[in-house]
């Protein structure tokens, strides 16, 4: 059994920050892709930010400049920085995974419950 589990979200002003988590845990051999995406009321799930097991990283153009995507694959954990945060970055925001659970076998995606992140003009 594989979970994925977000925390770190919150209230904050505007122009605040914010550091998102999301730990894997369970019988996982290695994670390929890790992403973060969010979902606003009444909008689709979009992707904000992405990163290979690598650390090759992409980011949405709305959140360029001002978040920073990282991971830790000894912890199987990835990380969101977010800095200058705006009232549109309001969401909800969930971690995916791209995850092997044995050598050589497939990958699977998993995704977490989803943390609230509210920024406040």
């Amino acid at each position: 059994q594989v979970q994925l589990v977000e925390s770190g979200g919150g209230l904050v002003q505007a122009g605040g920050s914010l550091r998102l988590s999301c730990a894997a845990s369970g019988s996982i051999f290695s994670i390929n892709a890790m992403n973060w995406y969010r979902q606003a009321p009444g909008k689709q799930r979009e992707l904000v930010a992405a990163i290979t097991s690598g650390g090759s990283t992409n980011y949405a153009d709305s959140v360029k400049g001002r978040f920073t995507i990282s991971r830790d694959n000894a912890k199987n954990t990835m990380y969101l920085q977010m800095n200058s945060l705006k009232p549109e970055d309001t969401a909800v925001y969930y971690c995916n995974g791209d995850v092997i659970l044995y050598k050589l076998g497939p990958s699977f995606g998993y995704w977490g419950q989803g943390t609230q992140v509210t920024v406040s003009s």
